[in-house]
C-alpha cells in the first residue's frame, strides 16, 4: 500500500510540475483606436421673424386701348420697381414687403415665401397672383438683437381685362436654420 502511495505522490508530483511549466496566459492588452472620437454640439438661439411693413405696389392704371395682356407690374427684393408703361401707367409709393429676423450670429437661415393670392376687395371672385421675389437665404452677420432685414418684393401680370378694385393677400412666410 504504501508502493502506492508513493507511486501516486509521485505522480500527483510530476503532473504539478508539467503544471508549472505551461507558461501563463496574460490578461488581455486593451487597444486604443488610432484616433479619438470628438464630440460636437451646436446650440443656437431660436429664430425670430418680426413684420416692419406690407408690400405696396401703388396704383396702377389699365391705359391702353384695345385688347392687350402681360403686363407685369412689380418691385424687386431689393426695392428696384417696374411699370411697363406702354399699357399701364404707374403712381404712388411703392415699397417691399420687410421682415426682421432674430437668432444666432453668423447663421444662414433658409427663406420660404409662397407666391400670394390677392382678392378683389369688391369682387372675391377675382384674384391676382403675386409672384414673390425673396431671398433662398439671409445671413444673419453679427446681427445682435437688432435683427437682420428680409426684404421681399413680387410682381403681378394685368392686362386689359382686369377688373378695377383694390387687390389685398397676405405673405406666408417662414424662416429656418
Amino acid at each position: 500500500m504504501m508502493r502506492n502511495i508513493r507511486a501516486l505522490s509521485l505522480g500527483a508530483t510530476g503532473l504539478a510540475l508539467i503544471f508549472a511549466a505551461e507558461p501563463a496566459v496574460a490578461a488581455p492588452t486593451p487597444v486604443s483606436p488610432d484616433q479619438q472620437a470628438t464630440a460636437t454640439v451646436r446650440v443656437v438661439k431660436p429664430l425670430t421673424l418680426k413684420w416692419v411693413r406690407d408690400l405696396d405696389l401703388g396704383t396702377v392704371l389699365l391705359s391702353g386701348a384695345g385688347t392687350w395682356t402681360g403686363a407685369t407690374v412689380g418691385i424687386t427684393k431689393g426695392g428696384v420697381f417696374s411699370c411697363p408703361g406702354s399699357n399701364v401707367t404707374c403712381s404712388g409709393a411703392t415699397k417691399t414687403a420687410e421682415y426682421t429676423i432674430t437668432g444666432t450670429n453668423n447663421q444662414v437661415v433658409t427663406v420660404s415665401a409662397a407666391n400670394v393670392t390677392l382678392t378683389n376687395q369688391n369682387n372675391n371672385a377675382k384674384t391676382l397672383t403675386l409672384t414673390v421675389d425673396a431671398p433662398a437665404t439671409v445671413n444673419l452677420g453679427n446681427s445682435g438683437s437688432a435683427g437682420t432685414p428680409l426684404d421681399i418684393g413680387g410682381n403681378i401680370s394685368v392686362d386689359s381685362s382686369t377688373t378695377d378694385g383694390t387687390y389685398v393677400g397676405t405673405f406666408a412666410v417662414t424662416v429656418n436654420y
